[in-house]
């Protein structure tokens, strides 16, 4: 088993950054590759980006390319998402999940474990 707590969401205005964390506790951060997700309102859950066990690997949604990145401390068993330009489209609850991973790959499905989500508002 393994427990995610996101924080750092809030209300920024559009233009502005913010940085999202994800704590991990339970079994070894390291054998997870993680990922961001996000779900506004009135929509499905759409794949951010993930990040592969060890950190040399990233892969983004095409929409948050060149503005988000995603990183990881695997010392802390943390992972962040530091949002730059955002724009009021990127407004979402946000969730980082976990999934357990033999290789040093990429996921971007299938996610086993799932935070409660941090709320991003980006005002116009």
């Amino acid at each position: 088993q393994v427990q995610l707590v996101e924080s750092g969401g809030g209300l920024v205005q559009a233009g502005g950054s913010l940085r999202l964390s994800c704590a991990a506790s339970g079994r070894p951060f390291s054998w997870y590759a993680m990922g961001w997700f996000r779900q506004a309102p009135g929509k499905e859950r759409e794949f951010v980006a993930t990040i592969s066990r060890s950190g040399l690997n990233t892969y983004y949604t095409d929409s948050v390319k060149g503005r988000f990145t995603i990183a990881r401390d695997n010392a802390k068993s943390t992972v962040y998402l530091q949002m730059n330009s955002l724009k009021p489209e990127d407004t979402a609850v946000y969730y980082c999940a976990a999934k357990s991973a033999i290789w040093d790959v990429i996921v971007t499905a299938e996610y086993e474990y799932w935070g409660q989500g941090t709320q991003v508002t980006v005002s116009s």
